[in-house]
């Protein structure tokens, strides 16, 4: 027995789905990527992406959402693959295969988007005339009784489709504010007819589509479906989870095997699956409905659950039959089998950073912060599989453990160099390292950080900590490739007065470093400012001030995030001072000038900078003429995602 399976018995026991066994209880859930062709066929990178999902070792791999329509009306993604045709049957037929060589079980989901589909139409369809909340969907026409019948048509003719495709099990999705969740809730189905007005009513669409199906494709072919447990729209006329709870089991009696229970919709205002929503938060409406099912309806979930422990715990109460990962598994598909093999710290960590979910609201390809090998699975110079060994082994000195540093390291220690990483301070892990002091779940990017540690070790790299860099030093290591990841820091020399005494590093303050005044005031728009602001809210007793020159701060945080902490920076009566120029810091707070060019003073007991700048500068000289390189923030202050993404590139090329 394999030692994972030991540790995690009940999540590499054999579970069902149906009548079918199903060799460990993990799926991959599905995700959209982006990666197919427009007119809905497979492409070759949709098949390599989920081969990896498959050889990563999970019981069940489930596809993208395939829609149903010829219309596009059910379409929701640029790149979503299509099942409206017998002619789409080749290319998913692909897919079944290549999940079925892993000895996993293929799951094809087909989905409509309804109020968030027609991504290539001026409008999109439900089952009443409802506004968007969100300024990227079109607005919605009602459906009639005949389109509603034509669409339940469509569903079951997708199943037969799918069958012949050789897919072990078919799911149907039903969450987030797809057309079937838009005809369970009261907020998006307004309808006097059969098909709304009670619990029961708007439940009929999809339980037609479930009954249907079940008729298509016999007694013994499994049926998932995904429906929310909780809708989170109560500030906008949602489901009670007691109505919830009413349609979802009318659905499931309609002849469902595996019910894949989730929370809230993309219009809803609460936190779901960002880093502030605790892992495991939503295990209890699992729970919930384990309770009322019949004991034949098995209960997946998915949302929030990135470490095995607690679905192993849960399984084992009876609280839950399948551990579904999405997120996590596009961070690193291995995850099944790492955890199988007990080697966890090697495994790459989501951050929940929800990039993955920012490209696709983009029509943009699937991208993921800490893995820049997805979608490049096939490509032996990405090193999805593993980097091979450089023909010339050389000596590489890295300067800087950030994550462009570490990045940069990992990969070329894994290809044969000598690495040695050099940190002036007593720990890795640079700006992120500050971060993870941050409130609301930060500090998970720890975890980010003790893995490039545990994969530089393993790969024969060396890091030195408490060794700062210096020019002299730089010219007598002697090594053939010298990589500059110095970082940035905030910039004192930029505003006058600020060498004050009361002037204070944003990185200092999150890592505790130094001692912050009742009335603080932070300079600089960015999400730095943001997550220094959050950091002393979660603290306490500070009035905040926050300085810059934008009209909106914090533009460069991703859109699943910023909306709430602005919503946070609000509650906690945050000052929002935009669209200035600091003139100068003084002992009494920050002189600022307005457009109108008349000065005001900001009071504040201590000043906060949060300007970050490249620093380091003074070694570009010293190694100007070995083979040298400058990554992240040491060349141009960005995001974590850019840091990585130039410590990988550097990497492959070393």
């Amino acid at each position: 027995m394999q030692p994972g399976a030991k540790k995690y018995p009940h999540v590499f026991s054999p579970g069902y789905l149906g009548k079918m066994e199903v060799k460990n209880r993990i799926k991959y859930a599905s995700t959209e990527t982006n990666f197919n062709f427009v007119d809905g066929y497979v492409s070759d990178k949709e098949v390599a992406y989920m081969e990896a999902q498959a050889r990563g070792g999970a019981g069940m791999v489930t596809t993208q959402g395939a829609f149903t329509d010829p219309s596009g009306e059910g379409k929701g993604y640029v790149g979503m693959m299509a099942i409206y045709d017998d002619r789409f049957i080749p290319g998913l037929k692909r897919i079944a295969d290549v999940i079925r060589k892993y000895d996993s079980r293929s799951v094809l989901q087909r989905m409509h988007c309804g109020r968030v589909g027609g991504v290539h139409l001026d409008y999109t369809v439900g089952p009443s005339v409802v506004p968007q909340r969100l300024p990227r969907f079109r607005e919605p026409r009602e459906m009639s009784v005949e389109a509603i019948e034509q669409c339940v048509q469509q569903h079951v003719d997708a199943a037969n489709r799918c069958q012949e495709a050789g897919f072990d099990a078919i799911e149907i999705s039903g969450i987030v504010g797809y057309l079937l969740s838009n005809f369970i809730s009261p907020y998006t189905n307004q309808r006097t007819d059969a098909f709304g007005g009670s619990p029961e009513k708007r439940a009929e669409f999809p339980r037609r589509i479930v009954a249907g199906i079940r008729k298509a494709v016999g007694e013994d072919y499994p049926i998932v479906i995904r429906l929310c447990g909780r809708e989170l729209l109560d500030d906008r006329g949602g489901n009670t989870a007691e109505d919830t709870m009413t349609t979802n089991k009318i659905i499931v009696d309609a002849g469902v095997d595996c019910l894949s229970i989730t929370a809230g919709w993309q219009e809803s205002a609460k936190s779901v699956i960002s880093r502030d929503c605790p892992q495991g938060s939503w295990l209890y409406i699992a729970e919930e409905y384990k309770k009322v099912l019949p004991e034949h309806v098995t209960v997946a979930m998915a949302y929030r659950l990135f470490l095995p422990d607690q679905p192993d715990q849960a399984i084992g109460a009876g609280k839950l039959d399948f551990w579904e990962s999405c997120r996590a598994m596009i961070a690193d598909p291995m995850l099944p089998a790492k955890i199988l093999e007990d080697r966890q710290d090697e495994i790459i960590p989501c951050m929940a950073c929800n990039l993955c979910l920012a490209r696709l609201f983009r029509d943009a390809e699937l991208n993921c912060m800490v893995r820049p090998s997805l979608g490049h699975e096939t490509e032996p110079e990405f090193g999805f599989y593993g980097f091979a060994k450089a023909e010339k082994k050389k000596s590489v000195a890295v300067v800087g453990s950030g994550v462009a540093g570490l990045q940069t390291a990992v990969i070329a220690a894994e290809k044969g160099h000598r690495v040695t990483v050099y940190e002036k301070a007593d720990h890795p892990g640079g700006q992120l390292f500050a971060a993870a002091y941050g409130p609301w779940g930060d500090e998970e990017f720890g975890r980010l950080i003790n893995y490039y540690v545990t994969m530089l070790k393993k790969h024969g790299g060396e890091l030195k900590l408490g060794t700062e860099v210096t020019k002299e030093m730089l010219e007598e290591l002697g090594t053939d490739v010298v990589v500059l990841a110095t970082g940035a820091a905030p910039d004192r020399s930029a505003y006058t007065g600020g060498d004050g005494p009361n002037v204070v590093s944003s990185l200092d303050v999150m890592c505790e470093k130094v001692e912050v005044g009742k009335r603080v005031a932070i300079i600089g728009g960015t999400g730095v400012s943001i997550s220094t602001a959050l950091y002393l809210l979660d603290k306490g007793g500070h009035t905040v001030s926050i300085i810059g020159p934008q009209k909106k701060f914090g533009r460069d945080v991703n859109p699943s995030y910023i909306w709430r902490y602005m919503s946070k920076l609000k509650g906690g009566n945050v000052e929002m001072v935009t669209l200035c120029q600091v003139k100068e810091i003084t002992a009494a707070g920050v002189v600022v000038t307005a457009k109108d060019s008349k000065d005001t003073l900001v009071e504040a007991d201590t000043v906060i900078l949060a300007n970050m700048t490249p620093v380091g500068a003074e070694l570009r000289e010293a190694v100007k003429k070995k083979d040298s390189y400058v990554i992240g923030d040491s060349l141009q202050v960005r995001r974590a995602v850019n840091a990585l993404l130039d410590g990988y590139r550097l990497g492959m090329r070393i």
